[in-house]
């Protein structure tokens, strides 16, 4: 092969880099940052501007999946040791290091270049937005409560989404924020579960490998309640119609549902409950908020 040849990127490659940071899990808070963005529009002038919704959705892909990448990158000899996470891409050396490294940078440059097309302020609160994604994967170093961490980074999602349109603080935006990350903090719980007698092993910290499955259980469900109440007080503080609240019972009954699938001594739903009901939680919100501002005047 030449040195030509050998310099363009490879199909597969790319594909490894998708499967490395798990693009498809945009879908769980992607959908709020358009929540939140969508409800900016129709406080300002009800029109949906196409344009800042396209750079509200390359910033949050380019942002996770960056953060994702990063999360790998530094995971990787924990990933080694662990049966479940073996298989890994940077872990079979199906990715490089540097590949990975690469594609990381590529996506935060990706990021930062549609902050700075947003407004100012977007551009000025990027580098922020970036610092819990870093420190999430080493949170399990040296807190018993990474999910926290997690959740925080979480949270900026509809934080940002609404900058995005507005180019000011809103504090119905962070009550949403809010909402999002205990609701993410709280499925990463259910999914840590799955880790205990291997975290416990090598030395990775987590509420469930600290103080047992039943109190990461617990936590999650009260996470996952208090995720409702945010959601309520949400709807309050914005106004909402009868669609949304219609979206906050479906949400409810999924909640109910996930945790009725998963208990300390039986974590087989696991997947479940973390990729298919999540999933359909956010989307289900997104489509019933979508209906009611357009229901209210928001115009396509």
């Amino acid at each position: 092969m030449s040195s030509a040849s050998a310099a363009i990127p490879q199909p597969g490659r790319t594909k490894a880099f998708l499967r490395l940071v798990m693009i498809e899990h945009s879908v769980f808070a992607l959908p709020f940052a358009y929540i939140a963005a969508l409800t900016a529009m129709f406080q300002w002038d009800k029109n949906i501007h196409w344009g800042r919704l396209l750079l509200v959705t390359i910033c949050m892909v380019g942002l996770r999946t960056f953060a994702m990448a990063v999360n790998r990158i530094i995971d990787r000899e924990i990933d080694a040791r662990n049966p479940r996470t073996a298989q890994r891409e940077l872990v079979t050396g199906a990715m490089s290091v540097k590949h990975a490294w690469t594609g990381a940078l590529i996506a935060l440059a990706v990021f930062l270049t549609a902050a700075a097309l947003l407004n100012p302020l977007c551009l000025a609160l990027a580098p922020i937005a970036v610092i819990p994604m870093v420190v999430y994967p080493y949170g399990k170093r040296f807190t018993n409560f990474p999910q926290a961490i997690l959740g925080l980074a979480q949270a900026m999602g509809p934080v940002g989404g609404w900058l995005a349109i507005s180019g000011e603080w809103s504090w119905d935006a962070v009550i949403l924020g809010l909402a999002v990350g205990i609701w993410i903090g709280g499925f990463d719980l259910i999914y840590a579960c799955q880790d205990v007698e291997t975290d416990r092993e090598i030395g990775v910290m987590s509420v469930p490998a600290r103080f047992g499955i039943p109190s990461a259980i617990w936590g999650a469900r009260v996470c996952h309640a208090l995720t409702t109440a945010l959601f309520v007080w949400y709807a309050l503080a914005t106004g909402t119609g009868a669609f949304f609240w219609l979206g906050l019972l479906i949400v409810a009954a999924a909640f109910l549902y996930e945790h009725s699938i998963v208990r300390p001594h039986d974590l087989s739903r696991v997947n479940r409950a973390f990729f298919s009901v999540n999933g359909f939680i956010g989307i289900a919100l997104f489509v019933c908020a979508l209906l009611d501002l357009l229901v209210r005047g928001l115009t396509v």
